[in-house]
């Protein structure tokens, strides 16, 4: 029998993650491996760089720049604050006619030009640091770099999401996966929640579940147009997960008001009341990045359970269509030809045969889809 092997989307209510932490920069890691860390703890930490400010001390004090040195008063490396006097001129007589300047900023001297008459000022370190993200153990450690987390729980995967990584309560705001989520079901008690919906999501309810302090929203769909509205920008075709919002969304079905699969409505409505971490970063080109709920298990791991899963694609293997014109469709696979079929763009590539649940059989690259896996 003809089989492929491609990339899964997962819905498992038990599955063991792992989670690469890492630092922009080098810095310091504070995890050794094997310790148990929580989703809020700091892991790594590493200070950015202050900004490079200028205080144009030739201007200020009226002289050439080569007679900076000499009327300032500090050194390279020497702390300074806002208001510190920096500089000043002998005048005439001791104090007529003087000239003294004081610095508009607070860091360290960096550099004295007598070229350009100006001083550097390097402003305080930006602290950055970086969490676990999720509730679990260090399975490794980057050194300088951060470390990964390793949890085992439940985890469901979307087609699509916007907004970072947030902690929240999984909250079920509908009665069943074929109802849209509407402003009317988010209550005032929703602060600190992920609230799950069904067929979708509405612009009004994006709105409100933000005005209540909800941390996310896991929908069947979202309507383009509410997305947009709700971002003020066209999101494109670039990786999500940094927009300034205030929640974080994640559709698992596609994009318009689709059904949820029932599967994962519920399996979403078994972790109701649980603490849950969702990240609505989506990339679908080279280096795949799916948008994800974990749910850590708080029972103790069983022995022997498998951490990494093989996806194979056969004949009756659930799968989502992750490119136009069937994108987001779900359906199940009817065929995988041996033969190579020669696309629009003129490449040739192997394709598989499908069978979507609206009915229709499709006939689409292998490279355009994914396994639905579940567990």
């Amino acid at each position: 029998m003809a089989s492929a092997y491609t990339p899964g989307l997962t819905v498992s209510g038990d599955i063991i993650v792992h989670r690469k932490r890492r630092l922009p920069i080098k810095g310091k890691v504070l995890v050794k491996p094997g310790d148990p860390v929580t989703a809020e703890q700091v892991v790594a930490q590493a200070l950015l760089p202050g900004p490079l400010q200028t205080i144009k001390l030739g201007e200020k004090l009226g002289v050439e720049p080569k007679d900076v040195p000499s009327n300032f008063r500090l050194k390279v490396g020497d702390a300074v604050k806002q208001g510190d006097v920096v500089a000043e001129t002998k005048g005439l007589f001791g104090k007529l006619f003087k000239t003294t300047v004081v610095s508009d900023f607070s860091g360290t001297i960096e550099s004295v030009s007598e070229v350009t008459g100006n001083v550097l000022v390097r402003e305080a370190p930006i602290p950055v640091d970086v969490k676990a993200y999720i509730d679990g153990h260090i399975s490794e450690v980057i050194e300088d770099e951060g470390a990964v987390v390793e949890t085992r729980g439940a985890m469901v995967q979307g087609i699509f999401g916007v907004g970072g990584e947030r902690l929240g309560t999984i909250r079920v705001a509908v009665s069943d996966p074929t109802k849209v989520l509407d402003a009317s079901d988010i209550q005032p008690t929703d602060a600190g929640k992920i609230l799950i919906g069904g067929a979708g999501v509405t612009y009004e309810a994006i709105i409100r579940a933000g005005e209540v302090g909800a941390m996310g929203i896991v929908a069947g769909g979202i309507k383009d147009s509410d997305l947009v509205q709700y971002l003020g920008y066209d999101i494109g075709v670039a990786i999500t997960g940094q927009e300034a919002i205030s929640l974080t969304i994640l559709v698992t079905e596609g994009f318009g008001f689709l059904q949820m699969a029932a599967r994962t409505f519920n399996l979403l409505k078994s972790l109701e009341g649980k603490v849950g971490s969702i990240n609505g970063a989506t990339q679908i080109r080279a280096g795949v990045i799916r948008p994800e709920v974990i749910v850590p298990l708080k029972e103790e791991v069983k022995q022997g359970i498998e951490g990494d899963q093989v996806f194979e694609l056969k004949v009756g293997t659930p799968i989502r269509v992750i490119r136009e014109p069937y994108f987001g469709l779900i359906g199940a696979v009817t065929g995988l030809p041996a033969q190579l079929v020669t696309v629009d763009s003129g490449t040739e590539v192997r394709v598989l045969r499908a069978k979507l649940d609206d009915g229709r059989d499709v006939t689409v690259p292998r490279a355009n889809v994914e396994i639905i896996a579940a567990s």
